[in-house]
C-alpha cells in the first residue's frame, strides 16, 4: 500500500481514478479508521476538521488542495501547478457530485400528479457550494463520476440533473459496500444505458400499457360498483412485470414466485398470468365451480394462480400467492416457499428461482412483518438469494390517509435501508423509466444476492375500491387525477408526436384488446400448457387419506441401535461441555437400555429415522438448536474453538438434508416462512418452535389466515408442525399457556390435528406419523416443560420399536375395573401430577386416562378407553388452565355427546381468569394442589359446573 500511496502522490491528484479512490477510502475512515490501511489511516487524521461544526468531507478539501500544491497537474509541465482557488473550486465539484448521489432524489421528478413543491436541497445548489460564479465552459475533473475524465461546469450539471433529478430516484448512497455503490454508479450515470430502448420495445410497451387499461375499463363498465381494487393511475406495473418475467428468463430463472396484496391482483392475473378472462368473469358473477363448493372458497382478488411463460433463456414458471386481507404478512409465505424450491432444485445462491414482493406505500411503511421479513434476507437459515420489491406508490393509505400520517420517514421505502438495499423510485407515468430501473433492480440482484426496491410512484384514479368516493377527504387530489391523462394516453401521444406510431394504430390497439376479452380469449403472453417440470410438486397423494390411515411409525431393534450411536459419536478432537457431557453419559444408558429414553432423545431419534428413510427435515424457531430448556441439544458446540457439529447432520452418506437453525427474535415472520416452506415441499418435516407457546401469539395471523383455513378457503395443503412449550411451573401469565383453547377454537372440517404428547415415544411417533402418513394437515403440538426431565415421562425402548401413536392412552395402572367410580380425563403434564397423587393417597377408584390427541378428537380411541369401567359414574375434566381457557369449553360437546346414560359431567381446574395464569409462585401451587385435590376426591367446586354440570341419563 505504501508503493500505492506513492504513485497517486506523484501523479495528477485530480485524476479520476485517483480522486474517487481517494474518496472512497475516506468515506471508510469517516465510519470505520480501522478499515482502512494504517499508512491511509495516518494520512487522514491529519485531516480532521478543524471545529465541529464543519462537514464531515470538508478535509477532502483540504486533502486536494495539499496534493494540488505539491504535485503537477497530469498532462501540463512540471512547473504548472493548480492554484489553491482552482483546487478549491474542483474540490467543490467533487463534493457537488457526491450531493447529487446522496440526496438527488429529493428533487427528481417522482411524483406524476405534482402534489408538492420540490423542497430546497443545499448540496445541490452550486451556489451553497460558491460555485455560482463559475463559468459554464470551465473544465473541471469528474471524479469518478462515470463520464469523461474531464467535461466543462455545464455539461456536468446537466448530467446529473438527467442521471440523479428526472424520472428515477436513486438511493444508495446509504450502502456501506463500495462494489456495490460504484456498481449503480456506473448503470445509471451512463445515459447510453436508459436511452437504448427499440422501437419495437416501445410498440410492446404500449401495448402493454393498453392491456393496462384496458381489463379496468372493461370490468369497470361491465360489474358496476363491484370491488376489484383496480390498477388505474399505476397501470406501468404491468410492462414492469413483464419485462422482470422476460429479463430473469434470460438469466436462467426458472421459477419466480410471487406475494402481492389486492391492488392490481386481476390485472396481473388476465394480463400477465394468462388467467383466462371467463373465469375472472365467473368469478365476478357468482359462477363457482363443482369441485370448489366443498369450500368456503375466497374472494376474487386474494385468489393465487400459476402459470408457464417462455422466455429467450427458457420456460419460467410464474406463481402468484394466495393472500388473506392482511395485506404483507405473504411476505414471509412467499420468501418459505422460495427457500423450498430453491433447495428442491439445489440453487443454493437463488440462480434458479426469485421471489417477488409487490407492496402497497403505507402497508410497507406500517407493517412491521416488512421488517421481519427483510431481517430474515441474509441470514443463513433464510436467504433467499435477493427479493424484487415492488412499492405500487399511490401516495395515499387506505381510504383517506395522507403520507404525513402513514410514516415518520421520508420515503415509504426507508425501512429497507436496514438491510442496505438499494432503492430506485420511478415515476410511473414514465414508462420507459420503469423498464430501466426493472432491469437494473434485476441486475443487482443477480450480481450481488441483495434484496432490492423499486418504488414505482404513481396515483390511484379510483378511491380504496370502487365504490368508495376518495374527494370527499382527498379533494385536491382528486381534481389532479380526475384531470391527468391516463399512463397509456400519454405514451401514446409520446409515440404519435415520435412518429412511432400513428393515432389510428394506437386506438386499434384498444379496439383489439376489448374484442379480445369479449371473446374470451387469453389477452397476456401465450402461455405454456401441459408442461412436464421434473421440479413440479404432485400434492393429489396427500389429499385422499383420512385421519386413521395405518402408518408405520415403528423401527426395528437394529435401527434403533444404529442410531442411538451414529447420534452420540462425537468427533475426537470436539470437546463438549461438561453439562453436556452428563447429557450424552445418560443418553447412552438409554441408547444400551440401561435408563429409559427422555424426551430431548425420543426426538432426536423420531429425526434421525426419518433423514435415513430419506425424509428431509428443517427445524427452526429461537433457541431451537439448544432447545430453550436445555433438552435438545441436536448443534453441539466444540468449547475450544466453538465450531458447531451437527449429529443429525452427519448419520450416513445418503441421508437427507437436516436443517436447524436458531431464527432471529420473530414469531411472525419466521412461522409465516415456515409455512411457506412446508406449503411448497409435502417431502420434508418441517418444524417451527416457540421459544414459550404463548409467544405464538405475536403470529396469529399467520395461524388464522394461513395455517388453519388455507385449505377451506384456497385448497391449500401443508404439513407445518408448531411445537408450543405448554404447562404451569408457577413461571406467570406469559410462560404458562400456549393457548391452546385459541387452536382448538379454530378447529373444523378436519383442518388442524391438535395434539398433547405425554411421553418421549408419543413425540416420536407423532412426528413420524406426520410425514409418512400420506395425509398433509398442520400438526399443533403443545410440548411439555417441566417433563422434559420428569422422572416419570419416560419411554423404554421397546416403545419405539413397536407400536404407533396413541391419540387416547387408557389407565397405565391395573386397577379393579368394578372399584373404579370416576374417571378423571386430561391432557399434558397434569397427568403425572394426578398419577403421583393417586399413589401418594393409595386411591383404587379412580382411573386416569389421557386424550392425547384434542383434534381430530378420537372418539373410538376414548370410547374403548373407558369402557373398561362401566361402574364409574363420574366422569371429570380435569385441566390446568382456567375454565374459559384450555381445552374445556372445546371439547366438553365430545363428552357430553357421546356419554352413555347416567354418566355426569364435571369441570375442575382453575376458575375464569383474564390472565391465563397467576405471577405469584404459592398462589399458583395453592391453586394446582386444590385442583389435583378436587379431580381425585370428587369433591366438585358447584360454582364452576352450574352450567357445565350434566345427568345424561
Amino acid at each position: 500500500m505504501p508503493a500505492l500511496l506513492d504513485i497517486l502522490k506523484s501523479s495528477s491528484a485530480y485524476y479520476g481514478g485517483n480522486a474517487a479512490f481517494i474518496e472512497d477510502l475516506y468515506e471508510r475512515f469517516l465510519q470505520d479508521p480501522n478499515s482502512v490501511p494504517e499508512d491511509w489511516r495516518h494520512h487522514f487524521n491529519l485531516l480532521k476538521p478543524s471545529s465541529s461544526s464543519e462537514v464531515a468531507h470538508r478535509p477532502i478539501q483540504a486533502h486536494f488542495l495539499r496534493l494540488a500544491r505539491e504535485r503537477p497537474l497530469a498532462g501540463r509541465s512540471s512547473q504548472a501547478c493548480l492554484s489553491p482557488a482552482a483546487a478549491e473550486q474542483q474540490a467543490a465539484v467533487l463534493r457537488l457530485i457526491n450531493g447529487y448521489r446522496v440526496r438527488g432524489h429529493q428533487n427528481a421528478n417522482l411524483d406524476p400528479l405534482q402534489l408538492r413543491d420540490p423542497e430546497y436541497v443545499p448540496d445541490l445548489d452550486p451556489a451553497f457550494l460558491q460555485l455560482d460564479n463559475i463559468g459554464d465552459e470551465v473544465i473541471f475533473n469528474t471524479g469518478s463520476l462515470a463520464a469523461p475524465e474531464r467535461l466543462p461546469f455545464r455539461k456536468i450539471i446537466d448530467l446529473l440533473q438527467r442521471v440523479y433529478c428526472g424520472s428515477i430516484g436513486a438511493e444508495y448512497m446509504h450502502m456501506t459496500d463500495t462494489v456495490q455503490k460504484r456498481w449503480i454508479q456506473e448503470r445509471i450515470e451512463n445515459l447510453s444505458n436508459q436511452s437504448s430502448i427499440q422501437i419495437d420495445d416501445k410498440l410492446w410497451l404500449l401495448t402493454l400499457l393498453t392491456a393496462a387499461e384496458g381489463i379496468e375499463k372493461y370490468l369497470h363498465s361491465r360489474y358496476v360498483g363491484q370491488k376489484r381494487f383496480s390498477l388505474e393511475g399505476g397501470e406501468s406495473l404491468i410492462p414492469l412485470l413483464d419485462e422482470l418475467i422476460q429479463h430473469a428468463g434470460n438469466n436462467g430463472i426458472g421459477e419466480m414466485v410471487i406475494g402481492m396484496a389486492h391492488r392490481g391482483r386481476l390485472n396481473v392475473l388476465t394480463n400477465i398470468l394468462g388467467k383466462p378472462p371467463q373465469e375472472i368473469f365467473a368469478e365476478f358473477e357468482g359462477r363457482v365451480e363443482a369441485n370448489l363448493q366443498r369450500r368456503s372458497g375466497d374472494v376474487k382478488y386474494h385468489m393465487g394462480f400459476s402459470t408457464d411463460i417462455d422466455t429467450p433463456g427458457g420456460i419460467v414458471h410464474v406463481a402468484l400467492g394466495f393472500n388473506p386481507s392482511h395485506l404483507e404478512i405473504i411476505n414471509p409465505v412467499i420468501e418459505g416457499s422460495v427457500r423450498a424450491r430453491q433447495r428442491r432444485r439445489g440453487d443454493l445462491t437463488g440462480e434458479q428461482v426469485l421471489p417477488v414482493l409487490i407492496h402497497g406505500d403505507s402497508a410497507f411503511a406500517g407493517q412491521g412483518v416488512v421488517m421481519e421479513t427483510l431481517n430474515l434476507s441474509q441470514t443463513r437459515g433464510f436467504t433467499t438469494g435477493g427479493t424484487i420489491h415492488i412499492i405500487i406508490n399511490n401516495q395515499i393509505g387506505f381510504t383517506t390517509s395522507n403520507p404525513l400520517d402513514t410514516r415518520s420517514t421520508t420515503y415509504c421505502t426507508d425501512v429497507a435501508k436496514m438491510v442496505q438495499a438499494p432503492i430506485f423510485h420511478v415515476n410511473g407515468d414514465d414508462p420507459e423509466a420503469v423498464l430501466f430501473v426493472t432491469r437494473l433492480a434485476l441486475d443487482f440482484r443477480f450480481r450481488f444476492n441483495k434484496d432490492v426496491l423499486i418504488d414505482m410512484v404513481c396515483y390511484r384514479r379510483h378511491g380504496h375500491n370502487e365504490a368508495d368516493e376518495p374527494s370527499v377527504t382527498q379533494p385536491e387530489m382528486y381534481k389532479k387525477i380526475r384531470r391527468h391523462p391516463t399512463v397509456r394516453a400519454r405514451y401514446a401521444e409520446h409515440l404519435i408526436a415520435d412518429s412511432v406510431i400513428s393515432p389510428e394504430q394506437a386506438q386499434a390497439m384498444v379496439e383489439n384488446y376489448r374484442s379480445s376479452l369479449e371473446q374470451g380469449r387469453v389477452v397476456s403472453r401465450p402461455v405454456i400448457c401441459a408442461l412436464k417440470n421434473i421440479f413440479h410438486v404432485d400434492w393429489h397423494p396427500f389429499g385422499k387419506t383420512d385421519w386413521d390411515h395405518p402408518t408405520k411409525t415403528h423401527i426395528s431393534p437394529e435401527c434403533f441401535g444404529n442410531l442411538s450411536g451414529q447420534l452420540l459419536r462425537i468427533p475426537g478432537d470436539f470437546e463438549l461441555h461438561p453439562r453436556l457431557e452428563k447429557i450424552w453419559a445418560e443418553r447412552r444408558r438409554m441408547a444400551s437400555g440401561d435408563q429409559l429414553v427422555d424426551w430431548g432423545f425420543g426426538e432426536t431419534l423420531a429425526y434421525a429415522s426419518l433423514l435415513t428413510e430419506g425424509c428431509p427435515v428443517r427445524l427452526s424457531g429461537q433457541d431451537v438448536g439448544r432447545g430453550t430448556f436445555f433438552h435438545r441439544h441436536a448443534a453441539l458446540h466444540n468449547q475450544v474453538n466453538g465450531e458447531p457439529y451437527i449429529p443429525l447432520q452427519n448419520l450416513q452418506e445418503n441421508q437427507a438434508n437436516f436443517l436447524v437453525t436458531d431464527s432471529l427474535l420473530s414469531e411472525e415472520a419466521v412461522l409465516g416462512y415456515e409455512y411457506g416452506y412446508a406449503s411448497a415441499e409435502p417431502n420434508a418435516l418441517t418444524l417451527w418452535e416457540a421459544q414459550f407457546g404463548d409467544f405464538a401469539n405475536g403470529a396469529q395471523v399467520v395461524i388464522d389466515q394461513f395455517i388453519s383455513s388455507a385449505g377451506e378457503k384456497w385448497g391449500l395443503m401443508c404439513g407445518l408442525v408448531m411445537l408450543l412449550p405448554h404447562g404451569y411451573e408457577g413461571q406467570g401469565a406469559e410462560h404458562s399457556s400456549a393457548r391452546l383453547e385459541r387452536y382448538l377454537q379454530l378447529c373444523a372440517n378436519h383442518n388442524i390435528q391438535v395434539c398433547v404428547p405425554t411421553t418421549p415415544a408419543q413425540v416420536f411417533h407423532m412426528l413420524r406419523r406426520q410425514i409418512l402418513r400420506p395425509l398433509r394437515r398442520p400438526l399443533i403440538v403443545l410440548t411439555p416443560k417441566s417433563l422434559l426431565r420428569h422422572r416419570l415421562a419416560t419411554s423404554p425402548i421397546q416403545a419405539f420399536t413397536e407400536g404407533c401413536f396413541e391419540p387416547v392412552i387408557g389407565e397405565a395402572d391395573k386397577l379393579n375395573p368394578n372399584e373404579v367410580k370416576r374417571i378423571v380425563m386430561c391432557s399434558g403434564k397434569v397427568y403425572y401430577e394426578l398419577l403421583e397423587a393417586r399413589h401418594t393417597r393409595s386411591l383404587g377408584d379412580v382411573a386416569i386416562v389421557r386424550i392425547e390427541q384434542l383434534y381430530p378428537f378420537p372418539l373410538e380411541y376414548f370410547n374403548k378407553a373407558i369402557a373398561p369401567f362401566p361402574q364409574a359414574r363420574d366422569l371429570i375434566w380435569c385441566q390446568e388452565e382456567p375454565q374459559n381457557q384450555g381445552a374445556w369449553d372445546q371439547i366438553k360437546h365430545r363428552f357430553r355427546t357421546h356419554l352413555q346414560a347416567g354418566k355426569r359431567l364435571y369441570y375442575v381446574g382453575r376458575e375464569t381468569a383474564a390472565a391465563p395464569a397467576v405471577g405469584y409462585r404459592p398462589q399458583h401451587i395453592k391453586q394446582q394442589e386444590t385442583l389435583i385435590d378436587e379431580a381425585l376426591s370428587g369433591r366438585i367446586n358447584p360454582d364452576m359446573n352450574q352450567r357445565s354440570l350434566s345427568n345424561l341419563g
